[in-house]
């Protein structure tokens, strides 16, 4: 991973265009190739980015100072949009080589979640088959993956507490999903105990269905297993 801090100006330009005025900034490259930009106040959410597959191309001092900048990156992604960066002044630039990431380790409570609804499957509908659990991708495991009675590949993630963070995970599962001809096309579910309202709402516009858990009707505890909405 590479961090440039930067006093630095940012233009997008694609299928629309938006402007950054200059202001210090931290730029995250990352080994996927993505670009992010960030201020110092919107938690982990940047102010612009470009997903990958893109190049990043960096000007030549000459050519830099030509613009009165210290550099100029161009980051193009696939579609021809662009990610133009004026940097005034680098206050900081470093690479570290981060290797591969274990993944989230789950509580208790999930990895629970997620083996008791893997062996009861068919509680989420009749005929409903696993494919298995930790379903790898690229980005992650999709905690379960299965098929539903019709044989349509259903893509399951599963929380604690359902929040926003959840659905958006689950929505960069399902991209990635759906790129591959022998899983498509493929549908969300996310299920947790709890589901926050705008959690729902997200779920909801994006085409996923929101599932309530019962930890202790999985157990065997109940007869009402879980709620689908």
């Amino acid at each position: 991973m590479r961090l440039v801090i930067a006093r630095c100006s940012v233009d997008y330009a694609g299928r629309l265009t938006a402007h950054l005025p200059s202001a210090p900034r931290l730029i995250l490259v990352k080994a996927d190739g993505s670009v992010s930009i960030h201020a110092d106040d919107r938690a982990y959410k940047p102010l612009n980015w470009m997903s990958p597959p893109c190049t990043l191309k960096e000007s030549a001092d000459g050519e830099a100072v030509e613009n009165g900048a210290a550099a100029v990156w161009t980051v193009i992604n696939k579609a021809g949009e662009k990610l133009i960066i004026t940097m005034e002044e680098i206050l900081h630039d470093s690479s570290h080589e981060l290797g591969v990431d274990p993944g989230l380790i789950k509580d208790g409570v999930e990895a629970h979640l997620q083996e008791l609804l893997a062996d009861r499957i068919e509680t989420l509908g009749e005929g409903w088959t696993l494919v298995r659990r930790e379903y790898p991708t690229a980005i992650g495991p999709v905690d379960i993956l299965c098929r539903d009675s019709d044989g349509a590949t259903v893509a399951v993630e599963i929380k604690r507490r359902g929040e926003i963070d959840g659905v958006e995970q689950l929505t960069r599962y399902l991209e990635l999903l759906n790129r591959d001809p022998h899983l498509a096309p493929v549908k969300g579910i996310f299920a947790a105990q709890e589901i926050k309202p705008q959690a729902r709402v997200l779920a909801t516009d994006r085409g996923i269905d929101c599932v309530v858990l019962d930890y202790d009707a999985l157990r065997g505890i109940e007869d009402d297993k879980l709620r689908l909405f």
